[in-house]
């Protein structure tokens, strides 16, 4: 999918400016290279996707880098880097992948009771077991092609530990990453964002570069798609304040109303029983201003201590 993503970058990129010359170079991060364990383990999601990609561009190594923006960690700074643009968001709902041989009136009928289902994201962990409270939650990684073969073929999930978990009866995805891979077909329910609410930058795909690259960031600020850019940093505002981690479900969504920017954001409890929202309108020429009064309502409502015991 990260190739798929660069190669639309590239594309792009290479139609505002045909001449440039551009390479493609590609990069394992430690989350790709370990899929068993849990992302903690490699600091996050930032450790595990991120910080070996940003310390290349520090060197000198790599020009620019493409970020799941979801996967780019908003609690933290990132000294001398830059998003130098953000493209089209795409779809921002999660979705239930059902394996062949069960329907999605099975999993209704009985609120995912001896159902299986799998995710590595604590947020939809969570949420999972609001919607689905019959249901189990198993951690299952991997790229999304080979989540859903796992899931068809009956395949356990290998833990770091040297155990097993599985199989798993469904997936919760997201929704963008089956449609760029061209397996919308296995989509049996689409979750709203009034059920689900996604992850911060979910469906945002962002190009990172040096902050002093003044040449890269001209050529990237031509395929800058300014809504979304605009959406983006009202949710990572939000983020900020919270200083949340890998382990908490926190989740956001800024959108476009008429010419008002609206804002929702909420923290989870891990039981899935506990959850704090907040929502708002702003002057979309002041994001950050938006997202920081969310995030600070958050905590005045307590998100503090949610976030403190899923440490």
């Amino acid at each position: 999918m990260a190739i798929a993503q660069t190669e639309t970058i590239a594309a792009q990129l290479s139609m505002a400016a045909p001449q440039l010359s551009l390479e493609i170079v590609k990069f394992k991060p430690r989350g790709d290279i370990d899929q068993r364990s849990k992302l903690d383990r490699h600091g996050g999601k930032g450790g595990a996707f991120v910080a070996e990609i940003r310390e290349a561009m520090r060197k000198g190594k790599l020009e620019s880098a493409m970020h799941s923006l979801k996967d780019a960690p908003g609690d933290e700074e990132a000294p001398g880097l830059v998003f130098a643009a953000f493209l089209k968001r795409e779809a921002i709902e999660d979705v239930l992948v059902l394996r062949s041989d069960h329907s999605i009136d099975d999993i209704k009928k009985t609120s995912g009771a001896g159902f299986k289902i799998g995710t590595n994201s604590v947020r939809r962990a969570t949420y999972a077991k609001r919607l689905l409270p019959g249901s189990e939650v198993i951690h299952y990684r991997g790229a999304a092609d080979t989540r859903i073969r796992k899931l068809d073929e009956r395949i356990m999930q290998k833990l770091p530990d040297g155990g097993e978990v599985g199989p798993a009866d469904a997936l919760i995805m997201a929704r963008s990453g089956l449609v760029r891979l061209g397996l919308e077909s296995r989509i049996s329910m689409v979750f709203s964002s009034d059920e689900m609410l996604p992850a911060i930058g979910q469906g945002i795909v962002a190009v990172e570069c040096a902050e002093t690259d003044w040449k890269t960031r001209a050529n990237f600020a031509l395929i800058n798609h300014e809504e979304t850019k605009v959406c983006a940093l009202a949710e990572r505002e939000t983020l900020w304040v919270l200083n949340g981690h890998c382990n908490t479900p926190i989740a956001g969504h800024a959108s476009f109303e008429k010419s008002a920017l609206h804002l929702k954001a909420a923290v989870l409890g891990l039981n899935g029983e506990n959850i704090i929202e907040a929502s708002g309108v702003g002057d979309p020429a002041r994001p950050r201003e938006l997202g920081r009064a969310i995030g600070l309502e958050l905590l005045e409502q307590g998100a503090a201590t949610l976030i403190e015991s899923s440490r």
